[in-house]
């Protein structure tokens, strides 16, 4: 019997989260698992198994430990989960899966930020760069990437 294709869906905690959450239904589809960050207020979900990484603000001092401890974690993450194609919506603490699923020949689909109408993400600028399909929210977002896919929010 095949095996049904493994999907990371990847967000920070907050509004990544739940913009992540609005693609429930192809959660369904897929053997899938979420990937996203341990908050004093992390929602707990009983639906899909749920791995945690360590919440990383680039501008808090000494950010880079988190995102190198994150980065070792995201590894184990990798090699026990064994994802095929990874759906992120940012941001920094996504980072280290997004570019190990691209070191290891698996896809990556990047949604940029609803929230962003006219100017690029930090993360998004980054992903576009490596992203298999890069998609945007808003049509006005074309113009920064211009390879990107528009359909419209996710919302």
């Amino acid at each position: 019997m095949k095996r049904k294709i493994r999907i990371c869906f990847a967000a920070s905690s907050g509004g990544h989260f739940e913009q992540l959450m609005m693609l429930e239904a192809i959660m369904k589809e897929y053997d899938s698992f979420i990937l996203t960050e341990k908050t004093k207020y992390s929602v707990k979900n009983t639906k899909y198994a749920t791995e945690y990484l360590s919440q990383v603000n680039r501008k808090e001092k000494g950010w880079y430990v988190y995102f190198i401890y994150n980065t070792i974690k995201s590894l184990f993450i990798f090699l026990k989960r064994k994802p095929d194609v990874i759906i992120c919506t940012g941001a920094l603490a996504m980072i280290p899966m997004c570019i190990l699923c691209k070191l290891f020949g698996r896809k990556l689909i990047f949604i940029e930020s609803f929230a962003k109408v006219t100017s690029p993400t930090e993360t998004g600028k980054l992903m576009y760069k490596i992203a298999n399909r890069f998609y945007v929210q808003w049509e006005s977002m074309l113009e920064i990437y211009p390879n990107a896919i528009y359909l419209g929010g996710i919302y």
